[in-house]
């Protein structure tokens, strides 16, 4: 196996392996039940400014 060869394998796979990591924080991040977690959180962050 060539260098060039594996250098295309590795860069292929680390796309892959990133794209699979985004999608799932964004799951974690839509979930239902994260829902009222971010809601509350985002409104303490409100609250504390005024």
């Amino acid at each position: 196996m060539e260098f060039n060869t594996l250098m295309l394998y590795s860069k292929e796979f680390s796309l892959v392996v990133f794209f699979l990591v985004f999608l799932g924080i964004v799951f974690w991040a839509y979930w239902p039940g994260n829902r009222d977690r971010f809601k509350r959180e985002g409104e303490k962050i409100l609250e504390e400014d005024e």
